[in-house]
Order: C-alpha cells, then structure tokens, then sequence
C-alpha cells in the first residue's frame, strides 16, 4: 500500500515561508536538489494545496527552457510537470500540468488513492498537511530543517486537537547545513487515548 508523506521545507523557528510567502531563505543547492529529484521521481502523485500548486506552476513548466536553469533545476522541471498531481482547492477552477483539482480532502478518496499501485503521494502545504493531519491519514513525516531563523510567517504546523506520536526512520545533515529528519506517524493505542 502507498504511503501519504508530508515533505516540508521549514526554518529552525518553525516556518514554511517568511511574509509575504517569501521563501528567499531556502538553501537548496545542488546536492539538496539531486536529492529531492531522487526522491520526488519516484512518488506516484503529488497532492498539493492551492497556494503550493500556484508557487509551483508558476515556474516549473517551463524551468527546463531558461537557459540561467542548471540541470538539476531541468530535471525536476520534467518530474514536477509529468507527475500526476491533485490540487485541493474550493476556489481554483481548472489546472494544468496533469493536474485534478479537488474541493476537499475525503478520507475514503485517500484510502483508494493509497490502494492504488504505483509510488507514494507526496503532500506538501501547511493548511493541506493539516487536513490531512486532522484525518489521519499521514504515515510518514520528511522534515527539511533549513538553518535559519525566519522570525515571522506561516507556521509548518497548525494547532490540533491532540498528540501525534511519530517515530525517527532517518536523518541526514546536507552540506548547506539543511538537517532532513524523516519520521513516522506511530498507530495510537485506545490505551493511549484514554488518558
């Protein structure tokens, strides 16, 4: 069965952007974006919210035909644009790209999508990651802790209503100073919820 993973950006502090959805601070260089390529090329789906979609298609259908774009930044151009994607959206009326657009995020959809054969589903997008969250439908967490402290913006996570136990799979320390840690949501016990 396909995995939901939450793949997150995010400073020290606690944000996914600065004001204004500034994300200038991000270190991606070329060895943390030979790694996203790894890893996004095998997902079977992105599930992005609204704004993230926006952001994305805003520069990555095309990024393969700047010539200022590195290889990397090529490569990922052909991925982001020939993965399937899903939108969740009640205002955007249409996308491209491969692209669904879904007014809202249905548990049994997801049960489906996850029954489906093929890579995992990557989320990404504070508001939708909550959803998500609130739903249970999470199984894995891939944190990008970039070295930086923003100060204000959006936070990565939203408040919620109870505990979420996660277990560490993984971390990794890139070159830039970018720390990936890679967690997975632990099954809560009715034990566990009593208290």
């Amino acid at each position: 069965m396909r995995k939901v993973i939450v793949m997150m950006q995010v400073s020290l502090d606690g944000f996914i952007e600065g004001p204004g959805h500034d994300l200038s601070w991000h270190r991606v260089d070329g060895e943390l974006h030979s790694h996203f390529n790894e890893e996004l090329r095998q997902m079977g789906m992105f599930l992005d919210g609204r704004v993230t979609y926006e952001l994305m298609a805003d520069y990555w259908p095309t990024a393969d035909q700047d010539p200022s774009s590195t290889p990397t930044e090529a490569e990922f151009a052909a991925i982001w644009r020939d993965m399937p994607k899903i939108v969740y959206s009640s205002t955007l009326p249409a996308a491209g790209w491969n692209t669904e657009v879904v007014r809202d995020v249905v548990a049994e959809d997801i049960a489906l999508l996850k029954a489906q054969p093929g890579g995992d589903l990557a989320v990404s997008g504070a508001n939708l990651a909550a959803s998500f969250r609130r739903l249970d439908l999470i199984d894995e967490y891939w944190i990008y802790v970039h070295p930086v402290l923003v100060g204000r913006g959006t936070p990565m996570f939203a408040e919620a209503d109870a505990a979420t136990p996660l277990r560490l799979l993984e971390t990794r320390a890139f070159g830039n100073g970018v720390a990936m840690l890679r967690y997975a949501v632990e099954p809560v016990t009715e034990h566990a919820k009593d208290r």
